[in-house]
C-alpha cells in the first residue's frame, strides 16, 4: 500500500502531528541531513531485497504452497538496484548494505549485481542473507565479485527437524553452502536460527557447540509476527530469556565488551561450564548473539532502512505504509528527487513495531500484510 505524506508542520519541540491519512507531518525544511526520523535516529544500514521468491517454505515465514510471486517487470532490475544504492550511499549517508530476499541466490544475475555495486563503491561493506541452498556453487564467485560476508539461516542440524521447519529436505545443501562460504573467505560467517517451541528449542546448546567448533557466529532470533499465515502468538515463541536459560546449562554467557553500535543482536562471550560451575576467567570459546525484537526491543537505536524487491521504501520492519521509489525512478526522477522521497519516507518512521509506542503486545498492534520473505530482512 503506497500512501502520500501529510503536510501539517510539527509542534514546537518536534513532536509528531497527525497528517493526511493519519500519518505524521511531512519532513520539515530544517530536518537533519541523511535518512533521519522524528525520534533522533538516522538510518545508515540499508537492507535491499533482490527478490520475493524463495526455494524453501519455512513455517514461520510462508505457507506450504508458497506465495503469489511478483511479476518480473515489477522487480528492480540490476541497473535500478545499482542506482538506488548509489543514491543511498552518495547522497544519504548509507554506510552498509545487506542484500536480502526472498532468497537472493535465485536471481541469475546476482554475481553481476554484486560486481557492479563493488565497482561503484569500492569500500562499502556488502553482506548477504541467504538460506544457503546453492551457495556451495556460488560462494567463490560471490567473493570474487566483491561480497564482504554472509549470513546463512540454519534452524536445525537434524534432517527431519530441518525438513519439518523448511518443508524441504535440503539440510545437506545448506551445510555445504556454509562450508563453501567459509572456504571462500566470506567471514565472519554468521548463522541465524529461529527457535520454535517443541520443535528445535532443545537443540539450541548443540547448535551453538557446532558453530563454536567451526568458528561460525550463531545468532538466535525471536520468532516475529511476520508469517504469511498470521499464526504467530506470543505464548508459542521462545523468548530471549528462555534462550539464555537453554544455553546456561552448558555455557556461561557474559556481555560482549564491544560496543553494540546499533546492531540488532546483543552479543555474549561464551565460556564452557565445568561440573556444574563456571570459571568466569576461563577461555572464551566465541560469541553468540540474540536478536530479541519482541521481548527486548532495540528500536530506539534502529539504523535500518529497507527497500523491497519492487522498490518500495519500508522505514520499519513492521510498517504498514510503503513509499514507492522505483515508480518515481521509472518516471524519470533525478537522483535528488529520489533522495528527497526517501528522506520523506524515513522521516515518518514509527517509534517501534510500526507504531509510535513500543510493544507487540499492545492492543493496537496490527501485523503487516507482508511476510518476511516479501519484505526482505
Amino acid at each position: 500500500m503506497s500512501v502520500q505524506l501529510g503536510m501539517p508542520q510539527p509542534r514546537e519541540g518536534g513532536s509528531p502531528v497527525p497528517g493526511a491519512q493519519g500519518l505524521p507531518a511531512a519532513r520539515p525544511a530544517d530536518a537533519p541531513a541523511g535518512l533521519a526520523d522524528r525520534y533522533g535516529r538516522r538510518a545508515t544500514d540499508m537492507r535491499l531485497s533482490l527478490t520475493d521468491k524463495c526455494n524453501l517454505r519455512c513455517t514461520y515465514c510462508m505457507p506450504a504452497e508458497g506465495l503469489e510471486w511478483l511479476a518480473k517487470q515489477a522487480v528492480m532490475s540490476a541497473e535500478e538496484i545499482v542506482r538506488i544504492v548509489r543514491v543511498g550511499v552518495d547522497l544519504l549517508g548509507v554506510r552498509e548494505l545487506r542484500l536480502t530476499g526472498g532468497e537472493p541466490l535465485v536471481r541469475a544475475d546476482l554475481v553481476s549485481i554484486i560486481a557492479a555495486l563493488r565497482k561503484a563503491h569500492p569500500e562499502l561493506p556488502i553482506s548477504m542473507t541467504t538460506n544457503g541452498v546453492g551457495l556451495d556453487k556460488k560462494a567463490a564467485a560471490l567473493k570474487a565479485a566483491g561480497l564482504t560476508r554472509i549470513n546463512v539461516s540454519l534452524d536445525s542440524l537434524h534432517e527431519e527437524t530441518f525438513a519439518d521447519l523448511t518443508r524441504r529436505p535440503f539440510l545437506d545443501r545448506v551445510l555445504a553452502g556454509v562450508d563453501a562460504a567459509w572456504a571462500a573467505g566470506l567471514g565472519p560467517v554468521k548463522l541465524n536460527a529461529v527457535l520454535m517451541r517443541g520443535i528445535n528449542d532443545a537443540e539450541s546448546p548443540s547448535l551453538l557447540a557446532w558453530a563454536l567448533d567451526r568458528g561460525y557466529e550463531l545468532r538466535f532470533i525471536e520468532q516475529m509476527p511476520l508469517d504469511a499465515d498470521h499464526g504467530w502468538t506470543r505464548r508459542n515463541m521462545i523468548t530471549a530469556a528462555e534462550i539464555r536459560d537453554l544455553l546456561s546449562a552448558d555455557y556461561l554467557l557474559s556481555p560482549d565488551p564491544r560496543v553494540r553500535d546499533g546492531a540488532p543482536a546483543e552479543r555474549f562471550e561464551v565460556r564452557r561450564r565445568v561440573a556444574g560451575s563456571a570459571d568466569p576467567h576461563g577461555p572464551v570459546l566465541g560469541t553468540v548473539g540474540i536478536i530479541a525484537s519482541v521481548t527486548e526491543p532495540f528500536c530506539s537505536d534502529c539504523r535500518r532502512t529497507r527497500i523491497t524487491a519492487e522498490g518500495k521504501i519500508m522505514s520499519c520492519l513492521f510498517s504498514r505504509e510503503e513509499f514507492d521509489l522505483l515508480g518515481l525512478l521509472r518516471d524519470g526522477a533525478s537522483d535528488q528527487e529520489l533522495a528527497e522521497r526517501w528522506q520523506d519516507a524515513m522521516w515518518v518512521k514509527p517509534r517501534a513495531h510500526g507504531m509510535d509506542h513500543v510493544g507487540l503486545d499492545a492492543p493496537d498492534f496490527v501485523q503487516p500484510d507482508r511476510s518476511m520473505s516479501a519484505i526482505g530482512g
